[in-house]
Protein backbone atom coordinates (compact mmCIF):
# COMPACT_ATOMS: atom_id res chain seq x y z
CA UNK A 1 0.00 0.00 0.00
CA UNK A 2 1.08 3.55 -0.61
CA UNK A 3 1.05 6.06 2.24
CA UNK A 4 -0.64 9.17 1.00
CA UNK A 5 -0.60 12.61 2.62
CA UNK A 6 -2.30 15.83 1.79
CA UNK A 7 -0.01 18.31 0.03
CA UNK A 8 -0.61 21.90 1.01
CA UNK A 9 -1.06 24.28 -1.94
CA UNK A 10 1.92 26.61 -2.60
CA UNK A 11 -0.14 29.77 -2.41
CA UNK A 12 -1.57 28.85 0.98
CA UNK A 13 1.85 28.03 2.36
CA UNK A 14 3.30 31.31 1.06
CA UNK A 15 0.43 33.26 2.65
CA UNK A 16 0.95 31.57 6.00
CA UNK A 17 4.69 32.27 5.93
CA UNK A 18 4.06 35.92 5.05
CA UNK A 19 1.58 36.23 7.90
CA UNK A 20 4.12 34.74 10.29
CA UNK A 21 6.72 37.29 9.18
CA UNK A 22 4.27 40.16 9.64
CA UNK A 23 3.41 38.99 13.15
CA UNK A 24 7.13 38.78 13.98
CA UNK A 25 7.75 42.28 12.65
CA UNK A 26 4.77 43.65 14.55
CA UNK A 27 5.99 42.06 17.77
CA UNK A 28 9.37 43.78 17.40
CA UNK A 29 7.66 47.15 17.07
CA UNK A 30 6.25 46.92 20.60
CA UNK A 31 8.16 49.05 23.12
CA UNK A 32 9.19 47.89 26.56
CA UNK A 33 6.33 49.80 28.18
CA UNK A 34 3.75 48.04 25.97
CA UNK A 35 3.04 50.91 23.56
CA UNK A 36 3.20 50.37 19.76
CA UNK A 37 5.50 52.42 17.59
CA UNK A 38 2.66 53.07 15.10
CA UNK A 39 0.52 54.70 17.78
CA UNK A 40 3.37 56.95 18.95
CA UNK A 41 4.39 57.91 15.41
CA UNK A 42 8.16 57.54 16.15
CA UNK A 43 10.33 55.21 14.05
CA UNK A 44 12.06 52.37 15.81
CA UNK A 45 15.87 52.77 15.79
CA UNK A 46 17.71 49.66 14.62
CA UNK A 47 19.59 47.80 17.28
CA UNK A 48 23.37 48.15 17.14
CA UNK A 49 25.39 45.00 17.54
CA UNK A 50 28.86 45.24 19.05
CA UNK A 51 31.52 44.22 16.56
CA UNK A 52 33.75 41.44 17.76
CA UNK A 53 37.26 40.88 16.49
CA UNK A 54 37.60 37.74 14.44
CA UNK A 55 40.42 35.55 15.64
CA UNK A 56 42.73 34.20 13.04
CA UNK A 57 42.75 30.46 12.63
CA UNK A 58 46.46 30.33 11.90
CA UNK A 59 48.44 29.61 15.10
CA UNK A 60 51.55 31.52 16.06
CA UNK A 61 54.55 29.64 14.72
CA UNK A 62 58.14 30.64 15.51
CA UNK A 63 61.17 29.42 17.40
CA UNK A 64 59.48 30.67 20.59
CA UNK A 65 56.21 28.91 19.65
CA UNK A 66 57.31 25.85 17.66
CA UNK A 67 54.94 23.39 16.08
CA UNK A 68 55.38 20.04 14.36
CA UNK A 69 54.62 19.47 10.71
CA UNK A 70 51.53 17.38 10.01
CA UNK A 71 50.73 15.51 6.84
CA UNK A 72 48.13 17.36 4.76
CA UNK A 73 46.67 13.98 3.76
CA UNK A 74 46.38 10.78 5.75
CA UNK A 75 47.85 7.54 4.45
CA UNK A 76 45.74 6.01 1.69
CA UNK A 77 43.74 9.15 0.82
CA UNK A 78 45.88 9.97 -2.20
CA UNK A 79 48.17 7.10 -3.27
CA UNK A 80 50.21 9.40 -5.53
CA UNK A 81 51.15 11.54 -2.51
CA UNK A 82 52.22 8.49 -0.51
CA UNK A 83 54.31 7.23 -3.43
CA UNK A 84 55.97 10.65 -3.83
CA UNK A 85 57.01 10.68 -0.15
CA UNK A 86 58.37 7.17 -0.57
CA UNK A 87 60.47 8.16 -3.59
CA UNK A 88 61.81 11.25 -1.76
CA UNK A 89 62.83 9.12 1.23
CA UNK A 90 64.59 6.54 -0.94
CA UNK A 91 66.46 9.27 -2.83
CA UNK A 92 67.50 10.88 0.46
CA UNK A 93 68.89 7.61 1.79
CA UNK A 94 70.92 7.07 -1.40
CA UNK A 95 72.36 10.59 -1.20
CA UNK A 96 73.22 10.16 2.47
CA UNK A 97 75.17 7.02 1.59
CA UNK A 98 77.16 9.15 -0.86
CA UNK A 99 77.72 11.71 1.89
CA UNK A 100 79.11 9.05 4.21
CA UNK A 101 81.45 7.72 1.51
CA UNK A 102 82.64 11.23 0.62
CA UNK A 103 83.31 12.09 4.27
CA UNK A 104 85.51 9.00 4.51
CA UNK A 105 87.42 10.03 1.39
CA UNK A 106 88.01 13.52 2.80
CA UNK A 107 89.24 12.09 6.10
CA UNK A 108 91.67 9.76 4.31
CA UNK A 109 92.98 12.61 2.14
CA UNK A 110 93.64 14.77 5.20
CA UNK A 111 95.61 11.95 6.86
CA UNK A 112 98.12 11.78 4.00
CA UNK A 113 101.52 13.46 4.56
CA UNK A 114 100.91 15.96 1.75
CA UNK A 115 97.16 16.34 1.13
CA UNK A 116 96.02 17.75 -2.18
CA UNK A 117 94.36 21.04 -1.22
CA UNK A 118 92.63 21.46 -4.57
CA UNK A 119 91.12 17.98 -4.36
CA UNK A 120 90.03 18.65 -0.79
CA UNK A 121 88.23 21.85 -1.80
CA UNK A 122 86.47 20.05 -4.64
CA UNK A 123 85.32 17.23 -2.35
CA UNK A 124 84.19 19.64 0.38
CA UNK A 125 82.14 21.62 -2.13
CA UNK A 126 80.55 18.43 -3.37
CA UNK A 127 79.87 17.35 0.22
CA UNK A 128 77.95 20.57 0.92
CA UNK A 129 75.86 20.07 -2.22
CA UNK A 130 75.03 16.47 -1.31
CA UNK A 131 74.05 17.46 2.24
CA UNK A 132 71.57 19.96 0.86
CA UNK A 133 70.18 17.65 -1.83
CA UNK A 134 69.64 14.81 0.63
CA UNK A 135 67.00 16.76 2.61
CA UNK A 136 65.79 19.65 0.47
CA UNK A 137 62.81 17.76 -1.00
CA UNK A 138 61.21 16.81 2.31
CA UNK A 139 58.01 18.86 2.82
CA UNK A 140 58.60 19.15 6.58
CA UNK A 141 62.02 20.75 5.99
CA UNK A 142 60.60 23.37 3.64
CA UNK A 143 57.63 23.98 5.95
CA UNK A 144 59.85 24.72 8.94
CA UNK A 145 62.03 27.13 6.95
CA UNK A 146 58.96 28.94 5.62
CA UNK A 147 57.51 29.34 9.16
CA UNK A 148 60.54 30.73 10.98
CA UNK A 149 61.77 27.48 12.55
CA UNK A 150 64.92 26.98 10.48
CA UNK A 151 67.91 25.33 12.15
CA UNK A 152 70.90 27.37 10.97
CA UNK A 153 73.28 24.58 11.95
CA UNK A 154 71.91 22.53 9.03
CA UNK A 155 73.18 23.19 5.52
CA UNK A 156 69.79 22.63 3.93
CA UNK A 157 68.07 25.24 6.13
CA UNK A 158 70.78 27.81 5.43
CA UNK A 159 70.47 27.11 1.71
CA UNK A 160 66.68 27.51 1.69
CA UNK A 161 66.80 30.80 3.60
CA UNK A 162 69.53 32.19 1.36
CA UNK A 163 67.59 31.27 -1.78
CA UNK A 164 64.51 32.89 -0.32
CA UNK A 165 66.46 36.09 0.43
CA UNK A 166 68.05 36.19 -3.02
CA UNK A 167 65.04 35.20 -5.14
CA UNK A 168 61.94 36.54 -3.39
CA UNK A 169 62.76 40.25 -3.72
CA UNK A 170 64.52 41.34 -0.51
CA UNK A 171 68.01 41.45 -2.05
CA UNK A 172 66.68 42.87 -5.32
CA UNK A 173 64.99 45.75 -3.49
CA UNK A 174 68.14 46.49 -1.49
CA UNK A 175 70.39 46.54 -4.57
CA UNK A 176 67.88 48.67 -6.47
CA UNK A 177 67.77 51.31 -3.74
CA UNK A 178 71.53 51.57 -3.10
CA UNK A 179 72.15 52.01 -6.83
CA UNK A 180 69.17 54.27 -7.39
CA UNK A 181 70.18 56.52 -4.46
CA UNK A 182 73.82 56.51 -5.68
CA UNK A 183 75.20 54.91 -2.53
CA UNK A 184 77.19 53.02 -5.13
CA UNK A 185 79.53 54.65 -6.20
CA UNK A 186 79.40 57.63 -3.78
CA UNK A 187 80.27 55.53 -0.72
CA UNK A 188 81.93 52.48 -2.30
CA UNK A 189 82.61 51.59 -5.94
CA UNK A 190 80.78 48.29 -5.57
CA UNK A 191 78.99 46.22 -2.92
CA UNK A 192 78.21 42.47 -2.93
CA UNK A 193 76.01 41.61 0.09
CA UNK A 194 76.26 38.05 1.36
CA UNK A 195 74.08 38.31 4.47
CA UNK A 196 70.64 39.67 5.24
CA UNK A 197 70.99 42.88 7.31
CA UNK A 198 67.75 44.27 8.78
CA UNK A 199 67.31 47.53 10.69
CA UNK A 200 64.47 48.43 13.08
CA UNK A 201 63.68 51.90 14.48
CA UNK A 202 60.88 53.11 16.80
CA UNK A 203 57.46 53.54 15.27
CA UNK A 204 55.99 57.05 14.91
CA UNK A 205 53.01 57.54 17.24
CA UNK A 206 52.01 61.06 16.19
CA UNK A 207 53.32 63.58 13.69
CA UNK A 208 50.65 66.26 14.10
CA UNK A 209 52.58 68.83 16.16
CA UNK A 210 55.84 70.63 15.57
CA UNK A 211 57.82 67.64 16.79
CA UNK A 212 56.88 64.03 16.17
CA UNK A 213 56.43 61.58 19.03
CA UNK A 214 57.73 58.05 18.69
CA UNK A 215 57.09 54.87 20.61
CA UNK A 216 59.62 53.69 23.17
CA UNK A 217 58.72 50.03 22.95
CA UNK A 218 57.31 49.37 19.46
CA UNK A 219 59.92 49.07 16.72
CA UNK A 220 59.21 48.57 13.02
CA UNK A 221 61.24 47.26 10.11
CA UNK A 222 62.86 49.92 7.93
CA UNK A 223 62.63 49.28 4.22
CA UNK A 224 65.81 50.29 2.35
CA UNK A 225 65.67 53.84 1.01
CA UNK A 226 62.60 55.11 2.89
CA UNK A 227 62.39 58.46 4.71
CA UNK A 228 62.63 58.47 8.51
CA UNK A 229 62.20 61.29 10.98
CA UNK A 230 65.20 62.42 13.08
CA UNK A 231 63.03 61.79 16.15
CA UNK A 232 62.97 58.09 15.25
CA UNK A 233 66.75 57.75 15.06
CA UNK A 234 67.77 59.38 18.34
CA UNK A 235 68.58 55.98 19.84
CA UNK A 236 70.68 53.31 18.06
CA UNK A 237 68.66 50.97 15.85
CA UNK A 238 68.02 47.32 16.55
CA UNK A 239 70.07 45.38 14.03
CA UNK A 240 69.26 41.82 12.98
CA UNK A 241 71.32 39.65 10.66
CA UNK A 242 70.84 36.30 8.98
CA UNK A 243 74.17 34.79 7.99
CA UNK A 244 74.43 31.78 5.73
CA UNK A 245 77.76 30.36 6.90
CA UNK A 246 78.20 27.90 9.80
CA UNK A 247 81.63 29.08 10.96
CA UNK A 248 82.31 32.14 13.10
CA UNK A 249 83.34 35.28 11.21
CA UNK A 250 84.25 38.78 12.30
CA UNK A 251 82.63 41.94 10.96
CA UNK A 252 83.12 45.69 11.33
CA UNK A 253 80.04 47.91 11.61
CA UNK A 254 80.07 51.38 10.04
CA UNK A 255 77.29 53.97 9.92
CA UNK A 256 78.05 57.02 7.80
CA UNK A 257 76.44 60.06 6.19
CA UNK A 258 77.96 60.85 2.77
CA UNK A 259 75.91 64.07 2.42
CA UNK A 260 77.45 66.11 5.25
CA UNK A 261 78.10 69.72 4.07
CA UNK A 262 81.70 70.80 3.48
CA UNK A 263 81.57 74.59 3.82
CA UNK A 264 85.23 75.14 3.02
CA UNK A 265 85.21 73.40 -0.34
CA UNK A 266 81.50 74.03 -1.02
CA UNK A 267 80.79 70.34 -1.51
CA UNK A 268 79.91 67.30 0.57
CA UNK A 269 81.93 65.03 2.83
CA UNK A 270 81.40 61.88 4.90
CA UNK A 271 80.49 61.95 8.58
CA UNK A 272 81.05 58.91 10.80
CA UNK A 273 78.04 58.24 13.06
CA UNK A 274 78.90 54.80 14.44
CA UNK A 275 81.76 52.30 14.51
CA UNK A 276 81.88 48.86 16.09
CA UNK A 277 84.70 46.37 15.63
CA UNK A 278 84.47 42.63 16.32
CA UNK A 279 84.95 40.77 18.60
CA UNK A 280 83.53 43.42 20.92
CA UNK A 281 80.34 42.49 22.78
CA UNK A 282 77.49 42.11 20.30
CA UNK A 283 74.79 42.94 22.85
CA UNK A 284 76.18 46.47 23.28
CA UNK A 285 77.32 48.03 20.02
CA UNK A 286 78.31 51.30 21.72
CA UNK A 287 81.49 49.93 23.27
CA UNK A 288 83.74 51.40 20.56
CA UNK A 289 82.89 54.65 18.76
CA UNK A 290 79.54 55.64 20.25
CA UNK A 291 76.44 56.23 18.20
CA UNK A 292 75.62 59.84 17.29
CA UNK A 293 72.06 60.33 15.99
CA UNK A 294 71.55 61.56 12.43
CA UNK A 295 71.20 65.33 12.30
CA UNK A 296 70.50 66.54 8.75
CA UNK A 297 71.27 70.24 8.56
CA UNK A 298 68.56 72.79 7.94
CA UNK A 299 68.46 73.89 4.32
CA UNK A 300 70.14 70.79 2.89
CA UNK A 301 68.59 68.08 0.76
CA UNK A 302 67.94 64.58 2.07
CA UNK A 303 70.83 62.67 3.64
CA UNK A 304 71.56 59.00 2.80
CA UNK A 305 72.42 57.29 6.08
CA UNK A 306 74.21 54.04 5.30
CA UNK A 307 75.11 51.08 7.51
CA UNK A 308 77.90 48.79 6.31
CA UNK A 309 78.81 45.41 7.78
CA UNK A 310 82.25 44.57 6.37
CA UNK A 311 83.99 41.20 6.88
CA UNK A 312 87.32 41.09 8.69
CA UNK A 313 90.12 38.67 7.85
CA UNK A 314 91.50 38.80 11.39
CA UNK A 315 91.10 40.60 14.70
CA UNK A 316 91.65 44.34 14.37
CA UNK A 317 92.89 46.98 16.77
CA UNK A 318 91.23 50.27 15.80
CA UNK A 319 91.29 53.39 17.94
CA UNK A 320 88.08 55.16 18.86
CA UNK A 321 87.11 58.20 16.82
CA UNK A 322 86.38 61.32 18.84
CA UNK A 323 83.34 63.49 18.16
CA UNK A 324 85.39 66.31 16.66
CA UNK A 325 87.26 63.89 14.35
CA UNK A 326 84.29 62.29 12.65
CA UNK A 327 83.88 64.90 9.93
CA UNK A 328 85.65 64.06 6.69
CA UNK A 329 85.80 60.30 7.38
CA UNK A 330 87.27 58.46 4.38
CA UNK A 331 85.50 55.12 4.03
CA UNK A 332 87.68 53.79 1.21
CA UNK A 333 90.94 54.66 2.97
CA UNK A 334 89.63 53.06 6.19
CA UNK A 335 88.79 49.82 4.32
CA UNK A 336 92.16 49.72 2.59
CA UNK A 337 94.11 50.48 5.76
CA UNK A 338 92.51 47.70 7.84
CA UNK A 339 92.18 45.12 5.08
CA UNK A 340 88.39 45.01 4.97
CA UNK A 341 87.26 43.36 1.74
CA UNK A 342 83.88 44.57 0.49
CA UNK A 343 83.98 42.18 -2.47
CA UNK A 344 83.78 38.96 -0.43
CA UNK A 345 80.41 39.75 1.15
CA UNK A 346 79.03 41.58 4.13
CA UNK A 347 75.84 43.57 4.57
CA UNK A 348 74.45 47.00 3.74
CA UNK A 349 71.36 49.05 4.56
CA UNK A 350 70.36 52.68 3.99
CA UNK A 351 67.56 55.17 4.65
CA UNK A 352 67.00 58.89 4.12
CA UNK A 353 66.25 61.84 6.39
CA UNK A 354 65.63 65.56 6.12
CA UNK A 355 65.65 68.30 8.74
CA UNK A 356 62.83 68.43 11.26
CA UNK A 357 62.12 70.00 14.65
CA UNK A 358 64.00 67.20 16.41
CA UNK A 359 67.41 68.11 14.95
CA UNK A 360 68.14 71.17 17.19
CA UNK A 361 67.95 68.93 20.27
CA UNK A 362 70.74 66.71 18.86
CA UNK A 363 73.02 69.73 18.38
CA UNK A 364 72.19 71.12 21.81
CA UNK A 365 72.23 68.00 23.99
CA UNK A 366 74.66 65.64 22.21
CA UNK A 367 76.98 67.65 19.97
CA UNK A 368 77.06 70.70 22.29
CA UNK A 369 77.39 73.07 19.32
CA UNK A 370 75.27 75.65 17.60
CA UNK A 371 73.04 74.37 14.84
CA UNK A 372 74.12 75.52 11.36
CA UNK A 373 71.69 76.75 8.75
CA UNK A 374 72.25 76.42 5.05
CA UNK A 375 70.53 77.76 1.99
CA UNK A 376 70.99 78.44 -1.67
CA UNK A 377 73.56 81.02 -2.69
CA UNK A 378 71.94 84.31 -3.81
CA UNK A 379 72.09 84.90 -7.52
CA UNK A 380 74.11 87.82 -8.83
CA UNK A 381 71.98 90.76 -9.96
CA UNK A 382 73.18 91.59 -13.44
CA UNK A 383 71.26 94.87 -13.47
CA UNK A 384 72.13 96.07 -9.99
CA UNK A 385 74.41 98.84 -11.26
CA UNK A 386 71.64 100.29 -13.38
CA UNK A 387 68.87 100.26 -10.82
CA UNK A 388 67.92 103.71 -9.54
CA UNK A 389 69.51 105.51 -12.48
CA UNK A 390 67.70 107.41 -15.15
CA UNK A 391 67.61 105.32 -18.30
CA UNK A 392 66.73 107.87 -20.96
CA UNK A 393 68.94 110.86 -20.04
Amino acid sequence: MLALRRVQPWAVGFAQRSATKQVALASTAVDTDGSHSQSSGEPVAPQKHQSRAIRTRRPRISLQHPREWNRPLAFGVLPAFDEALKVIKEDSMALKDEVTALEGAIAREKETPQPDQHALRVMEDKLRILEVQSEINFPQVRWKCANGMADMSKAVDRHLLEQRWRKEGALDLLMERIHQMKVVPDVLPDIHPSLDLRVNFPKVKSNAGLQATVSKTVYEHVEPGVFLLPEQTVEPPKIYTTVFHPEERLYTLLMIDPDFPDETNKTFQTYLHWLHVSPSPVLNLNTHTAYIPPHPQRGTNYHRYTILLLPQHSRLSIHMVAKDKRTGFDVRAFIEKHGLDKNVGGGVHMWREVWSEGVPAVYKEILKTAEPKFGRMPKADRYGDFRGKKRYV
